[in-house]
């Protein structure tokens, strides 16, 4: 089975352990995507989001796993996830998705089916974890652009290491993800300035 990996942000520049048959090109789907999650460190992440995702050039290798379900762990494992419902797939053989992705994000996955399929892929992995942006102790608020520089605000006067850290994050993803967001915090806080 040949196994897309596709991938928009720190995958594409540190895959770590994720088993690929090369390294990540710029030659992945179109997807909806926008630094709306907020990891357990405190950085604005980017996940494919069909509300406020600005459609953006990913990234895909393929898989060194010929298997799926091995292929879905490995993706599991490498983003520290604790259940693979977080790993969004496609098997265009036997029609099965995932399920998460289908509720987060279904234009996005018919997109990455369609892609795979014109690209010659049997399945697609990629990372389906949903925006927690409004939850509380993350951003606490609807997500939007102000309510992001509201969040890394605080989080400034809260923690000047995290603050960094998650501003040096956004600057650091690939240059094809230009979103709101980014765009934003370029203007706001470019880089090296901090």
């Amino acid at each position: 089975m040949k196994i897309a990996v596709v991938a928009w942000g720190s995958l594409v520049r540190g895959p770590g352990e994720l088993p690929t048959a090369g390294g990540f090109a710029p030659n992945g789907p179109l997807l909806p995507i926008e630094f709306c999650r907020v990891s357990r460190d405190g950085r604005l992440t980017l996940v494919v989001d069909e509300t406020f995702g600005a459609e953006c050039a990913t990234h895909a290798a393929p898989s060194a796993l010929d298997d799926l379900d091995a292929a879905i762990e490995a993706l599991r494992a490498r983003e520290g996830m604790s259940s693979a419902r977080g790993v969004g797939f496609v098997d265009l053989a036997s029609g099965r998705r995932s399920e998460a992705a289908e509720e987060r994000h279904p234009q996005a996955l018919a997109t990455i089916a369609a892609w795979a399929e014109a690209g010659g892929f049997d399945a697609a992995i990629w990372t389906a974890l949903a925006s927690n942006f409004a939850e509380s102790g993350k951003g606490g608020e609807l997500f939007s652009v102000t309510a992001a520089l509201r969040y890394l605000e605080t989080l400034q006067a809260r923690d000047a290491s995290a603050f960094a850290a998650a501003v040096a994050y956004i600057h650091a993803a690939p240059g094809e993800v230009e979103t709101p967001v980014r765009e934003e915090v370029a203007r706001r806080w470019p880089a090296g300035s901090i």
